[in-house]
């Protein structure tokens, strides 16, 4: 399970900071040494207690599309 999840997330950040580079914010830069502190385990929807369950469904093409950082995500609002 943790293999799967860091490989999930490995991909994600990469496409994230891919993106960043390629559109930089305005006021900020993309460093390379904050890159190399990022961490696929440093997420909070990871839950290595417990039991999972999954359903089996069609794999899509490519990744799924990166969030947009200015929108509201309904999970910030209930941390």
């Amino acid at each position: 399970m943790l293999n799967a999840i860091v490989l999930w997330n490995s991909r994600y950040l990469n496409a994230a900071v891919t993106h960043l580079r390629a559109h930089p914010p305005k006021d900020r830069e993309v460093l390379d040494e904050d890159v190399a502190r990022l961490s696929p385990l440093s997420q909070r929807h990871i839950n290595l207690l417990g039991r999972y369950s999954f359903a089996a469904s069609q794999p899509r093409e490519g990744l799924r599309p990166l969030r947009d950082p200015a929108a509201r995500d309904a999970e910030e609002d209930l941390v």
